[in-house]
């Protein structure tokens, strides 16, 4: 279909589900109103919900607690907050909105979730094993990320190298299946990943929504509204054949 700007008008009941903690702090309130730019509606999902995904347009994974290492046969090694029934609601989300083919976001945690969800394991401190790349946590875009041209993220954001904030502390370690890498920061630690099959799903290990004021982070949110609307679409098709 051709490119077009999101309304209200032309995203009639578009809801998409923002996974996130009990409580919505700023990073899901920032999310929310990433997604309303494009004209969507956000639909927030607490830990332990039970929710029907096939009743929801796409699905956004986003960040907090890191995953609890049990999740891909280790121990922790290191003192964290964990949130197992988040856990296992992003999973039975994840597995929901993969068997429905809903488009999915996953940002930091949830970039580090479907890495997991589909076998792969994490590095659980990246910190001491920097070399090329500062140590601390840097919320503004100073971080260098390089893309992979021809990847989906490498298109939309139009260019090989951009600037990223970096919040985390842990990262894609072993990748899962059915996934590819399309982004690397300069200690080659993974940045961002899709899927190698039809579905629009795609990770990424900083947070776009703190850089809403940087058109290239915005197309990742308009991007991805527009694939949950042609979803939407698409699901409709049949239905509208049936009537007619």
């Amino acid at each position: 279909m051709s490119e077009q700007h999101p309304t209200e008008d032309n995203l009639p009941g578009l809801t998409i589900g923002i996974s996130g903690p009990a409580r919505k702090r700023v990073a899901q309130q920032l999310i929310s109103f990433g997604l309303r730019l494009q004209g969507a509606r956000p639909y927030y999902i607490r830990p332990g919900a039970r929710v029907d995904v096939s009743m929801l347009d796409g699905l956004v994974l986003s960040g907090g607690t890191h995953v609890h290492p049990g999740r891909y046969g280790q121990e922790p090694q290191v003192s964290a907050r964990y949130d197992k029934v988040r856990d296992t609601t992003d999973y039975h989300l994840l597995e929901q909105a993969e068997s429905v083919g809903i488009p999915v976001l996953g940002i930091c945690r949830g970039a580090q979730f479907i890495n997991i969800f589909h076998g792969g394991s994490l590095c659980q401190n990246v910190t001491p094993l920097r070399v090329n790349t500062r140590h601390r946590p840097l919320l503004l875009p100073m971080q260098t990320v390089r893309l992979v041209k021809t990847s989906r993220l490498g298109k939309l954001m139009r260019a090989p190298v951009i600037g990223a904030n970096r919040i985390h502390s842990q990262a894609i370690k072993r990748l899962g299946k059915n996934l590819k890498v399309t982004a690397v920061d300069n200690d080659l630690f993974v940045q961002a990943i899709e899927s190698t099959r039809g579905q629009w799903l795609m990770g990424l290990q900083w947070h776009p929504e703190y850089l809403l004021y940087h058109s290239g982070h915005r197309r990742i949110f308009s991007e991805f509204v527009q694939a949950a609307l042609s979803f939407k679409l698409a699901r409709l098709e049949p239905a509208s054949s049936r009537a007619s």
